[in-house]
């Protein structure tokens, strides 16, 4: 639809048009040719100025307010005249600059109301919003599955093509989210950034310190109909019951090898294949294992985060704490246990530890 302007938003002598029609109220139509030059018609003396839909170049589009017009123009001319005092970013608008502004001072007006999250774009917020109203706009067109953001619609659709643009070029796994591949490089550094305030232990994921908290509470909802031992989760549950049936549904294609669990079998098939992708940084020794690199490294640094609540002792590992504390109680004490197919001895061997 062509939009009219009047002589007042934009002066006439600054367009060069083509004469059409006079048309009723002394009105004339107009075409822009040029932007900045001169009109031919120096007695031009009209109120409303229609920009017609389909100018002759066929490159310029119709705009409803100046500020299309505006920005057009600047876009046109890679011109963005606001720029950020901090880091030199330019932006074509001022608005645009002044959301920017808020990276670097950590200003976050937007403020919602269903829980303490703010952010620093009333976009973002809008977005955030769809997690409390369970408003789930962008749906898979391969499956029946629906998001609150686009985000998550794009990372979801990753699994139905099959991508996994992001590689490691120590091993060459592959994964879909660059986010993935950041976490999945700490198994190869051995980095841990994320501590318990609880206790001494450490994480290499987020997700993993918060199930680890849940140790630190008295909620063990999940009851074991069999011993009564009870867990935090139900999976844990799930895991436990295993114990009682001997059930080991993860059978080594390799060998005859069975497991407990899909993760010890997943570890378990390094040692048919060879591989050792996990390095020392000190000796360069090899394992298969990051458990494996994870205890090894303590034999460089002597730390030893298992201490005995008893007496001073401490433990490289906590099978060498679970040996011990019955030496003090002598009864069963439940610890965390290394996976089924890596012996105590293995441990020995890697720390040159008695327990």
């Amino acid at each position: 639809m062509a939009s009219t302007l009047t002589g007042d938003n934009y002066p006439l002598n600054e367009c060069e048009y083509d004469d059409k029609e006079d048309i009723e109220n002394n009105e004339r139509s107009i075409q822009c040719q040029e932007v900045k030059t001169k009109v031919k018609e120096e007695d031009l003396k009209l109120e409303k100025v229609e920009v017609l839909d389909e100018p002759k170049d066929n490159s310029a589009n119709s705009f409803t307010e100046d500020s299309d017009l505006i920005s057009q123009l600047m876009t046109q001319n890679e011109d963005k005249p606001f720029q950020c005092s901090l880091c030199g970013k330019s932006f074509l608008r001022n608005g645009d600059l002044m959301s920017h502004i808020r990276i670097h001072t950590g200003e976050r007006p937007f403020q919602c109301s269903y829980c303490e999250k703010a952010f620093a774009q009333n976009s973002s917020l809008i977005k955030h919003l769809n997690t409390h109203t369970g408003n789930k706009p962008y749906k898979c067109s391969h499956c029946e599955k629906a998001f609150s953001q686009s985000s998550s619609l794009i990372r979801h659709l990753k699994t139905h093509t099959g991508e996994k643009p992001y590689q490691c070029s120590l091993c060459g796994n592959a994964f879909t989210q660059n986010s993935s591949l950041m976490t999945h490089l700490r198994s190869h550094t051995g980095e841990k950034p994320y501590q318990c305030d609880q206790c001494d232990k450490v994480f290499s994921e987020n997700s993993h310190l918060k199930k680890h908290l849940k140790t630190h509470t008295d909620e063990r909802p999940h009851l074991c109909s069999l011993c009564g031992k009870s867990f935090a989760r139900k999976n844990h549950l799930k895991i436990h019951l295993r114990t009682h049936t001997g059930e080991k549904p993860y059978q080594c294609s390799q060998c005859d090898k069975a497991f407990s669990q899909n993760s010890s079998l997943m570890s378990h098939m390094k040692t048919h294949t060879g591989e050792k992708p996990y390095q020392c940084i000190y000796c360069n020794k090899e394992f298969s294992l990051n458990s494996g690199l994870t205890y090894h490294l303590r034999t460089h640094t002597g730390e030893k985060p298992y201490h005995c609540n008893q007496c001073d002792k401490s433990f490289t590992v906590n099978s060498h704490l679970n040996k011990h504390l019955r030496t003090h109680s002598h009864r069963e004490e439940t610890i965390t246990m290394l996976p089924d197919f890596y012996s105590l001895e293995n441990i020995n061997e890697l720390t040159g530890e008695k327990p």
